[in-house]
């Protein structure tokens, strides 16, 4: 038996990089998996957005570990499409049991050269984003009698990192929603936990971080606050989606309202 065999994983932004290894981490231990992802452009990306193909390639990689897939192309600001796409996954599967909110993006800028556009744009998508993805798959959990939510937040979510002003104050945002969730929804015995990674080798993690050597060099003082305490620079997805499948299992059946750290050390002072 699997640490989550027979229950049903929702995972937003599953098209590559960390969602793509929480859902393949998932499938290995016996979650059948609803995946979704924009599977397009947004603006200002340092990095390459995700594909459909890419997304494809993520169900072939769990089809390929004997676990049942459904995925959609969905905006996570859109909140129709949200609920098309639970409501697609739960007829397939019967139910929903874990949600994973990790669909985000990350824009570096000096803090004098964040546009509007820049700032609406991570906002809508890191934190009202993950608003509405709880709200489309709460009631879910509640139908099957709890659950576990896990939203990815950051490092950045618990420290106010320089040179990522609008993703430092999403992440901050997550951060809340998923306390004040894990209060509300404990009633229905429905867990809310976030996952607070320091920087990850995913297109976001290395590419979106392009151009803050040259910030940190015009700025050096506070360039340090950047550095993990262990001797790595990044962690792998898999690290991260170990922590996912902790949080997704059974393991973790009284852990609720927790920042969970992946971060080397990063958050601690």
């Amino acid at each position: 038996m699997g640490r989550v065999e027979g229950k049903v994983a929702f995972i937003t932004g599953a098209a590559r990089g960390q969602g793509r290894s929480h859902a393949i981490r998932l499938a290995e231990e016996g979650a059948d998996i609803i995946a979704i992802d924009l599977c397009g452009p947004v603006p200002n990306l340092g990095y390459p957005h995700a594909t459909p193909e890419d997304l494809a390639e993520t169900v072939k990689q769990v089809e390929a570990l004997g676990r049942g897939i459904v995925s959609a192309e969905a905006d996570i600001r859109d909140a129709d499409a949200l609920r098309r796409a639970v409501d697609d996954g739960v007829a397939r599967f019967g139910r929903l049991d874990v949600v994973v909110a990790n669909a985000g993006i990350c824009i570096p800028r000096a803090w004098d050269d964040v546009t509007p556009e820049i700032w609406r744009d991570t906002i809508d998508i890191n934190l009202t984003g993950t608003w509405n993805t709880v709200r489309a798959t709460a009631p879910r959990l509640v139908e099957a009698g709890g659950g576990s939510i896990i939203l990815t937040s950051s490092a950045a979510g618990l420290k106010g990192l320089p040179f990522l002003t609008p993703y430092v104050a999403s992440k901050h945002g997550v951060t809340g929603l998923a306390r004040a969730f894990a209060h509300e929804l404990a009633r229905h015995h429905i867990r809310v936990n976030s996952v607070h990674p320091t920087g990850v080798d995913t297109p976001m993690g290395t590419m979106g971080a392009a151009g803050m050597g040259d910030m940190i060099a015009d700025n050096p003082r506070i360039g340090g606050m950047l550095t993990n305490s262990l001797p790595i620079d990044v962690t792998s997805a898999t690290d991260i989606s170990n922590a996912v499948l902790f949080l997704a299992s059974d393991e973790s059946r009284h852990v609720t309202a927790l920042a969970m750290t992946v971060d080397a050390g990063n958050t601690q002072y």
